[in-house]
């Protein structure tokens, strides 16, 4: 965990070619390193927020892709405090709030802590589903709260720290991802172990793990060494396996090949992306390969009725039709700026950035429409759109903001 840790701090440096650390590059070399300038837009649309709130500070160190969760009306978030929060979408009014996880803070190892470290505290998004919200945490904390109310339901613990938000299933199963490798399928009930899918991890990977899908019977998830797996959501056997993007190069750095980001399921196809450059349709049923595109990513893939949407690791953004992978835009304005996996709002594509901005392009051709920025913090989950429209957003620092459709 401390090399996945250090990973992050490593590329996080790198990618803001950080001036603080003399001596490591020509300033040539630094600003090469510097996200692209951002350019004026022509005539930008206006976006206008209908109201922002804090969730507390602390989730920059962390490097968490933490987003929030919508359902209906609500939004629900949880933050470095062991917090879980239920919010009126149209106002951002406290609905309920509820102490999930307890958190006590230590002193601090590192002298760039300057506030200590915290132990505990809820590390993976909300999820959602059968009228309960499970939250997950860095102690391995699993914990499920009433959507209605907040009151708990249950709670129990798995092996290592959970990144990636629960995946509750309609049929009541909760699946769980730990950092170790490990799934567990728990019952929606009362939070006790059906089975567990155990798999090793490389030495060394990006911070995070995609959250599971599922999709006729099966529950799909990326992992650490470039391969999807397919489990049986009954008992968590195994029903196939396919390798996106094999792991290669000289150094454990070059060999990164993490699916991490959002994998999308369609009628009959499976869609993945790797870090390592490697994007790949499946067969959902059987893992069999469709087609595959040179294109990687650290976040994942949007899937709409015609059209795949990613943002690669130089930070490109682009469109491409989902039945061949054949590119149909690309927007190249937004390099070295580690974007989000694309949201859709209507007819604009949004994407976050390291900087704390949020940028809106045309979703017809990819053109730059607009532009906000929320606060001098990263943006790392993705962004968040309801059924009516209403996107949301938080940085790595907790600031939570939610947009009106643009008109």
């Amino acid at each position: 965990m401390t090399r996945r840790i250090l990973l992050v701090i490593f590329l996080l440096v790198f990618a803001t070619g950080c001036a603080t650390i003399k001596g490591w590059f020509s300033s040539d070399k630094k600003k090469a390193l510097e996200p692209a300038e951002l350019v004026e837009i022509a005539n930008p649309i206006r976006v206008d927020a209908a109201w922002s709130r804090n969730l507390g500070d602390g989730r920059a160190r962390q490097g968490l892709r933490q987003r929030a969760a919508i359902d209906g009306e609500r939004v629900f978030v949880s933050n470095d405090e062991g917090r879980v929060l239920a919010l009126d979408l149209a106002t951002g009014r406290t609905l309920w709030d509820s102490a999930a996880v307890e958190v006590t803070r230590s002193g601090s190892r590192l002298s760039f802590w300057k506030k200590g470290i915290r132990d505990g505290g809820l590390s993976g998004g909300p999820g959602l589903g059968n009228g309960m919200v499970v939250a997950g945490g860095r102690n391995g904390e699993v914990v499920a709260l009433d959507a209605d109310t907040g009151a708990e339901r249950w709670r129990t613990r798995v092996t290592s720290e959970v990144l990636a938000s629960p995946l509750v299933t309609a049929g009541g199963l909760i699946v769980v991802r730990s950092g170790d490798g490990r799934v567990f399928g728990l019952n929606g009930h009362d939070g006790s172990r059906k089975w567990v899918f155990d798999r090793g991890l490389p030495n060394l990977s990006v911070r995070g793990n995609g959250a599971p899908i599922e999709g006729g019977g099966l529950v799909y998830l990326g992992y650490d060494d470039g391969s999807i797996v397919a489990l049986r959501a009954l008992d968590g056997a195994l029903a196939w396996e396919q390798l996106i993007a094999p792991p290669e190069g000289r150094n454990d750095l070059e060999r990164l090949a993490d699916v991490d980001g959002e994998m999308q399921l369609g009628l009959n196809e499976l869609y993945a992306v790797s870090y390592h450059g490697m994007m790949m349709a499946l067969a959902s049923d059987s893992g069999r390969p469709l087609w595959n595109r040179d294109i990687g990513s650290y976040g994942g893939l949007t899937l709409l009725s015609d059209r795949l949407l990613v943002a690669d690791p130089d930070g490109n953004v682009w469109a491409l039709d989902r039945n061949s992978g054949a590119a149909l835009w690309k927007q190249d304005a937004l390099a070295r700026r580690w974007l989000t996996t694309p949201a859709v709002q209507g007819d604009y594509v949004v994407v976050g950035d390291i900087e704390g901005y949020l940028h809106w392009l045309r979703l017809s051709d990819g053109t730059l429409a607009g532009r906000r920025r929320i606060e001098r913090a990263p943006i790392l989950g993705t962004p968040q759109v309801s059924a009516s429209g209403v996107l949301v957003a938080v940085t790595a620092e907790g600031e939570l903001i939610a947009f009106p459709q643009p008109q």
